[in-house]
């Protein structure tokens, strides 16, 4: 602002010589004195240029100088070993097929899903007698009349991990094995998995009809576990 201010001073001390001469001069002494105050007014202005030209770029729009930003994110999870059981029945009833004192026999299918570990994991389905059949009287998990008269089970059909062996007898301190599952074993998807989605086991009970029994209604609580490791 300084070099505008000197600028405009000295166009008027410009202005003023010539006016002086005029009164004191010759018509072309003084129109050479008009031209030549208005070259160097022109030079001032010329002076002055770059610095309006320098205001206005700075006053530019940024939108002319458009810049693009890209990042990256990464996403881990970590999938655990798990299991879960599903579509049990509320009752299971023990029916025999009318024969005088046949076995009573009935079957439960559970559905469950399963995902263990690759290489080194494992996992099962037990059972448990968590409640013994009430009312006394009749048959017993706990302490059977006698040695015929134990709730026994096999298992058929597992379409992921192993069926158990033989026949099993539930206990009420002790759960027993329903299905094994070894290593990188899961449910459906194919290949080292199980096309099935959920897996089945099937359940099959056995249970004495003793003469020794009263007559009447009786029932039991059974608890099944899912375990993944």
């Amino acid at each position: 602002m300084s070099g505008q201010v000197v600028s405009a001073a000295h166009e008027g001390e410009l202005r003023f010589a010539c006016a002086a001469r005029r009164a004191s001069f010759s018509k072309p002494r003084s129109l050479n004195c008009v031209i030549r105050s208005l070259v160097r007014a022109g030079r001032s202005i010329m002076r002055l240029a770059p610095l309006v030209v320098g205001v206005a770029l700075l006053l530019a729009p940024s939108g002319l100088h458009a810049a693009t930003l890209t990042t990256t994110q990464t996403l881990t999870a970590d999938i655990s070993p798990e299991g879960g059981l599903f579509s049990f029945p509320n009752t299971v009833t023990l029916a025999n097929a009318g024969t005088t004192l046949s076995n009573f026999t009935g079957s439960l299918s559970i559905q469950y899903r399963e995902r263990t570990t690759q290489s080194t994991g494992g996992g099962s389905i037990t059972v448990k007698a968590t409640a013994d059949f009430t009312p006394t009287g009749g048959p017993s998990v706990a302490s059977p009349l006698s040695t015929g008269d134990a709730l026994n089970y096999t298992c058929s059909g597992a379409t992921l991990g192993t069926n158990c062996s033989g026949s099993q007898t539930v206990s009420t301190s002790t759960a027993t094995n329903v299905v094994t599952f070894s290593a990188s074993e899961c449910t459906g998807g194919g290949g080292s998995c199980s096309s099935s989605g959920p897996n089945t086991v099937t359940v099959n009970f056995t249970l004495t009809d003793d003469p020794k029994y009263h007559t009447g209604s009786y029932s039991a609580t059974l608890t099944f576990t899912i375990s993944a490791s």
